[in-house]
């Protein structure tokens, strides 16, 4: 009788159809113009994704399965992967560029897929209400636009009025996602603000810099990506003008973007959502379980970079995205719409963190209907050119969500009135 019990559970669960793997799409760049930045994100992607697999047996047990796309910074391409890849069950897609972002983010809503854009993209999907399936969370383009002013306010005892601010950016929808921002604090705070624009991929800026050495402005700030970030960062240095003053967003801020001006480079500033350095237990883990095995992405040398780091973190906020929506729908085997819930309900303390092995490695926030974009707190990081690190010298902080919020606003309520879409929250 026993026997016959033992062989007829063994029966069901032999007819019992496995749980898929939970498949995650890096639309990644390692070739082109913008590879340096590209390379280190997508290998801190797909590490944490085998972390979990190799130390977890998965997501709540269940395997995690990537699949990486070549986009080489490329529209077309970008879109020509999401439309090759969207088959294969991709639970979420990380486009890793604000052109590509634009042109999926109807796409990903019409096939009810997921998009997340930390950090870069359409700033207004923050809007929730406008862009169900679009996510931007912790922070946004306009929060690091205020964030650069909030913290100039602060070094300068809450008053920048009369301060000339050159922005120098990337001639692109990404490099002039702050422009209107700017404009509104200049509006609020009267400081006087010059645009820069410099074409792609960034190398020829000597005009830019001339002029800066020409106006004198007080401070600096840079939206740039690639090649451009250390052109900029050398002639800044070639006119000698103070490295502390020169702030980029965080996109601009990467360890191969000061290394090639060495010590000139020195006191360089950029804006950050995420903490710097591998002093986190998570890394031992990634060095043990990945890197040791031979399983990393790439040669287990970007550990702890900045571009490493970020693309580490957004894995680790879609992993826990799948939970969420594990919890929420009450199985392991989600779909993309139910991983698209689980990002809406998304909640990140710091208590789930440390358990992460990443304590202060961000902010603590939540999202909802509403909120897509997070509390888009802005943290300030400074370059040591001798011991060639990076370090968080102010903390995230609140920005202007008044300015920000009337132009998300504004921007999505035209947006969805040009595309016919009606509020999606209750």
């Amino acid at each position: 009788m026993k026997k016959t019990i033992i062989t007829a559970v063994a029966a069901v669960m032999a007819a019992a159809p496995a749980l898929a793997d939970l498949t995650f799409t890096s639309l990644s760049y390692r070739t082109g113009p913008y590879a340096a930045g590209g390379i280190p994100f997508a290998d801190g992607y797909a590490d944490y994704f085998t972390l979990l697999n190799e130390r977890d047996g998965g997501i709540n047990g269940v395997p995690t399965r990537m699949v990486e796309c070549e986009t080489g910074y490329n529209t077309e391409k970008g879109v020509e992967c999401y439309e090759s890849t969207k088959g294969e069950g991709a639970l979420v897609y990380q486009p890793l560029s604000t052109g590509i972002t634009y042109q999926l983010i109807p796409k990903t809503t019409a096939d009810d897929i997921p998009m997340h854009t930390m950090g870069y993209g359409r700033t207004s999907a923050a809007n929730g209400d406008v862009f169900s399936h679009t996510f931007n969370y912790p922070a946004n383009y306009w929060n690091g636009a205020s964030g650069a002013i909030n913290y100039l306010l602060e070094t300068n005892d809450g008053n920048i009025e009369g301060k000339r601010i050159a922005l120098v950016y990337h001639n692109s929808a990404y490099g002039k996602e702050p422009i209107r921002t700017l404009e509104e604090l200049q509006k609020k705070h009267g400081f006087e603000l010059s645009l820069l624009p410099v074409d792609h991929p960034g190398q020829e800026q000597k005009s830019q810099w001339l002029q800066i050495r020409r106006e004198r402005p007080d401070y600096v700030v840079m939206w740039g990506w690639g090649v451009m970030n250390q052109v900029a960062i050398q002639e800044a240095a070639n006119i000698r003008f103070p490295m502390e003053n020169f702030i980029g967003i965080w996109w601009s801020g990467a360890e191969h973007d000061v290394l090639p001006s060495g010590a000139a480079s020195d006191g360089y500033k950029a804006l950050t959502f995420h903490n710097v350095g591998r002093d986190f237990p998570v890394f031992d883990d990634i060095q043990k379980h990945v890197v040791d095995t031979g399983k990393a992405a790439g040669a287990g040398d970007q550990i702890g970079n900045v571009l490493y780091n970020r693309g580490l973190y957004a894995a680790m906020l879609a992993a826990e995205a799948a939970k969420t929506a594990m919890d929420i729908h009450g199985t392991k085997d989600i779909t993309p719409a139910m991983m698209r819930d689980g990002m809406e309900a998304l909640e990140i303390t710091e208590e789930k963190m440390a358990a992460l092995g990443m304590p202060n490695f961000g902010p603590a926030f939540n999202v909802s209907c509403e909120n897509h974009g997070g509390p888009g707190l802005v943290g300030v990081t400074q370059w040591d050119a001798d011991t060639k690190t990076w370090s968080l010298i102010s903390d995230f902080k609140p920005t202007d969500t008044e300015v920000i919020g009337g132009l998300i606003e504004a921007d999505s309520a035209s947006y969805a009135s040009e595309n016919n879409i009606e509020p999606q929250c209750k």
